[in-house]
């Protein structure tokens, strides 16, 4: 039928911040620079973790593959937003759109995973130390590494493909600067129930369990160190947990602001900011974060 025919050749526009014309190259060299700062920050500390003899406890190989993660996580949004402020040409393949939304899912549910277990990890230092070499020993923390980088590839593949099987008429215009769920649902013609409900069911399982299991294992992390006799020794073993717990924070804290608003609906421009905060803001914060509360990646930082 034709209808069919309509929707096999439409492509997209990403409207990203067009209603801000005389801004295209203001905001083309702010994210720019912004996308540098993450790849060096985020390929210093991967880089280091691997170098130095100092960094190669588990704590450390799960850093490292969480900033290979960060620059991973950026680079489906950011080079593609980048090309479009800078050749003002918005127009985004459905293959194209669907590769993008497919990339990003996949990285946002692995850093969801991967949080989760340096939690774990976090909780058997302090919680069980005696048994800390026996459940986070190499083979194990490749495993959990491998996991959380798999598991969520099939998951994320067929979400996508789901979304995109959905009929497409009307308007093609995408009021964002990537291609997210909500914005490519609302294109949707049709009844898009099941996808609304796949949308939920892959948010509770990579993003509710893990944060779950996140606060689980903080608060238990917290009692063991609130019993602990000396100071020195809270004050360590808290200074060890800060940082991820601020990473943690930051990043399923501006997640769950951004899309419990978007309930609410709000305009469309405050979704883009929030969006802002957890696809370009914390992968350029978290290494800063890591790496200015750890006196170990600052030792292995002047000596490179």
């Amino acid at each position: 039928p034709p209808e069919e025919n309509l929707t096999e050749l439409m492509e997209f526009v990403l409207l990203d911040f067009a209603d801000m014309p005389h801004l295209q190259w203001f905001l083309f060299g702010l994210f720019f620079i912004i996308y540098i700062i993450i790849l060096m920050s985020n390929g210093t500390i991967f880089l280091i973790t691997k170098m130095d003899p100092a960094l190669q406890s588990p704590m450390y190989f799960f850093l490292a593959n969480f900033s290979f993660l960060e620059i991973c996580y950026v680079s489906a949004i950011l080079p593609r937003m980048l090309m479009n402020l800078g050749t003002q040409r918005r127009r985004i393949s459905l293959v194209a759109c669907a590769t993008q939304m497919c990339f990003f899912l996949m990285f946002a549910g692995t850093e969801c995973l991967l949080l989760a277990v340096m939690a774990y990890n976090h909780y058997v230092a302090i919680c069980n130390p005696l048994n800390y070499p026996l459940v986070t020993n190499h083979r194990v923390s490749i495993q959990l590494v491998t996991a959380s980088w798999t598991i969520g590839i099939p998951v994320m593949v067929g979400h996508t493909y789901q979304i995109f099987s959905l009929p497409f008429c009307g308007s093609n215009q995408i009021n964002h600067f990537f291609c997210d769920i909500p914005p490519i649902l609302k294109l949707a013609c049709g009844d898009i129930f099941v996808n609304e409900m796949l949308v939920y069911i892959v948010a509770v399982l990579f993003g509710m369990v893990p944060f779950l299991l996140i606060l689980g294992s903080y608060s238990t992390i917290l009692s063991v160190i609130l019993k602990l006799p000396s100071a020195t020794s809270r004050a360590k073993a808290f200074s060890t947990c800060s940082s991820h717990l601020t990473v943690v924070v930051l990043f399923f804290g501006s997640v769950i602001i951004t899309h419990l608003t978007s309930n609410i609906r709000l305009s469309e421009g405050t979704d883009k900011v929030l969006s802002l905060l957890y696809t370009i803001l914390t992968p350029m914060f978290n290494p800063m974060i890591y790496s200015l509360r750890n006196k170990d990646v600052i030792k292995a930082l002047r000596k490179l």
